[in-house]
């Protein structure tokens, strides 16, 4: 029978390990205070010399937190235990927010798909998003961002949720050029249907385990193939494949998430068709094999912004080495995230 007055007495890490391990009961402390709760928070922390969240902001708590013990959110929350949120990602480079914009139409589209109300108009979210990152003092990272159904039953409705929720997170990362190629596979994992695939939602098992099934056989990433036989996208990146004849073309996006860095590759690659270095840029749906006989290819995704892809399948992509072109894109992205025109970077206010 199972203790329910554990003594005063407090065993020691090891010993209940050992308990753990021998089979033996484990005796399961309980928090009398909230102090004391808060007192082992901050313990967790107190040995980590850079914080790695240097602030985030909860529309439940009703503003921007610095404790990085503190940054929790409900468990009965319905993006935590039903799975019902969406979110997005910008990145923070050299005290500037790149592409913000672009990023929060997206979110408040995936959000109108997945049925969830904002609980602040898109300026007030915006300027939250801009006020957390000056907040946090970070010039070099990501803001990523989640709306939510909210707190408030562990029901599959969020009918009675007293209101929608919206967290935010800056993280502190190294945001750099990639210009090492990496290896690939083909996904055996299903992708999502259409709704959930253009929806950028926390519904991200299927990605886990794709990545997951992919450094199983010592790979970088994986590729999603629809069922028609197309090149979709990666488990969280989009892809880019130069033919042979020297055309960039981008999968579709009727039936993949429409990446913002993606979109921006588009508009920025013209450039290199004036320069004569590509023919043509496009979106198109491409079989595997027609894939498997490009020149060159890369992911596409926000804090890359090109990753180049050297082999496919354990076969190597075009002569196995990272291209001339994935590179001139790579170095057209780069330039746009450092020096960008006003319109894609925003300048966040940093007090000293």
């Amino acid at each position: 029978m199972a203790n329910c007055n554990p003594s005063s007495d407090k065993k020691s890490d090891e010993m209940a390990t050992l308990e753990v391990e021998s089979g033996s009961d484990f005796i399961v402390h309980v928090f009398s205070s909230s102090s004391e709760l808060l007192g082992k928070l901050h313990e967790k922390w107190s040995s980590v010399k850079k914080k790695p969240y240097p602030a985030m902001y909860s529309s439940i708590f009703g503003g921007i937190i610095l404790d990085p013990a503190m940054m929790v959110i409900p468990i009965d929350d319905h993006m935590v235990h039903r799975g019902h949120g969406v979110f997005d990602t910008a990145v923070i480079l050299d005290g500037y927010l790149y592409e913000l914009d672009a990023h929060l139409d997206r979110f408040l589209r995936s959000a109108a798909k997945a049925r969830i109300s904002s609980p602040f108009p898109r300026s007030t979210l915006r300027s939250i998003l801009v006020q957390l990152t000056a907040a946090s003092q970070c010039k070099e990272g990501t803001l990523r961002y989640w709306l939510s159904a909210g707190p408030g039953n562990f029901l599959l409705s969020p009918a009675a949720c007293p209101t929608s929720a919206f967290y935010a997170v800056v993280i502190d990362d190294t945001i750099s050029q990639c210009k090492n190629g990496v290896k690939v596979i083909t996904s055996t994992i299903p992708m999502k249907s259409t709704l959930f695939a253009t929806m950028k939602n926390v519904n991200y098992l299927p990605n886990v385990l794709a990545i997951m099934e992919a450094e199983d056989k010592g790979s970088f990433a994986s590729i999603w193939v629809d069922e028609e036989g197309f090149i979709a996208e990666g488990p969280n990146v989009n892809v880019a494949l130069i033919t042979k004849d020297k055309e960039l073309i981008l999968p579709s996006f009727d039936k993949i998430l429409s990446g913002c860095t993606a979109k921006r590759l588009l508009e920025l690659a013209p450039k290199l068709v004036e320069q004569g270095c590509l023919k043509s840029v496009k979106t198109a749906n491409l079989t595997v094999e027609e894939a498997k006989g490009v020149a060159e290819m890369m992911y596409v995704g926000s804090t890359l912004p090109i990753l180049p892809i050297i082999m496919w399948d354990e076969q190597p992509v075009g002569d196995g080495k990272v291209g001339d072109l994935t590179m001139a894109l790579s170095d057209l992205l780069w330039h746009d995230m450092v020096a960008g025109p006003d319109t894609q970077r925003l300048c966040v206010p940093y007090n000293n």
